[in-house]
């Protein structure tokens, strides 16, 4: 019995198939031999040339580059803290964000619960850098707005990072969502249960998180009460608009 395995065995031919394949040998070799010979008595064929004219080149001067108003590339490869969100009037600047706007990979890093691992991650994101502006609002709230930029040869890492944000944030049962307008897939949080610590007061807080090509958004409010929709919608849309 032949293993099921095993390709089947070819088929060897008889001496008839042999007889009729040496038949039709001879038969395609006198053909050739005749078809020379009437090609030969004819007229040689004239085909036209393969080269083409020469196409003249353009002149003129080159085209003017695009300005950073219709290549979003240019403002996005300048100076990433001019595309943050201006401090408003009548604000304090926080006194816990480095003064010259930048958050280096250890720096952003440390912002996380686990800073060693996500150290790691943003190494594999291939993180580039980022910029942040933040602000405190009397006694009221507290604002961080960082833009986060990443290489992107390997993959969107911008479009990741903002959906583990709102993955994050809709996991806590006590919060409220909207998306945010003119983004696509952006959304902005509110939560309405605060953190509650023994000796401090209650911390309530907002977020919300949007990309765009390689830039992450991310805007954290936190306050010691409830913060409106109005709030965390209006500072995510302007911050967007200006990417």
């Amino acid at each position: 019995m032949e293993d099921p395995e095993k390709p089947p065995r070819p088929r060897r031919r008889g001496r008839t198939a042999l007889l009729l394949t040496g038949a039709a040998a001879l038969g395609l070799l006198a053909g050739t031999c005749a078809g020379y010979l009437v090609q030969a008595d004819r007229e040689p064929t004239r085909l036209p040339p393969l080269s083409q004219p020469v196409m003249a080149q353009a002149t003129g001067p080159a085209p003017e580059p695009l300005s950073a108003a219709q290549d979003r590339t240019v403002r996005t490869d300048g100076d990433l803290r001019k595309l943050l969100l201006k401090k408003p009037a009548g604000t304090k600047e926080a006194d816990w964000l480095a003064s010259d706007g930048w958050m280096d990979i250890a720096a952003y890093a440390d912002s996380f619960t686990a800073p060693g691992e996500k150290f790691d991650d943003l190494v594999a994101d291939e993180f580039r850098r980022a910029a942040v502006v933040g602000w405190e609002a009397g006694s009221s709230y507290n604002v961080e707005i960082r833009l986060v930029q990443f290489r992107q040869e390997d993959s969107l890492a911008a479009a990741d990072s903002a959906n583990n944000h709102q993955d994050w944030a809709e996991s806590d049962p006590d919060t409220e969502s909207w998306s945010i307008p003119g983004t696509g897939d952006g959304m902005a949080y509110v939560h309405t249960r605060p953190d509650t610590e023994p000796g401090y007061e209650p911390l309530y807080s907002a977020e919300a998180h949007a990309w765009r090509g390689d830039i992450a958004m991310e805007i954290w409010i936190y306050g010691d009460r409830p913060i409106a929709k109005k709030t965390i919608l209006d500072l995510a849309e302007r911050q967007m608009e200006r990417l």
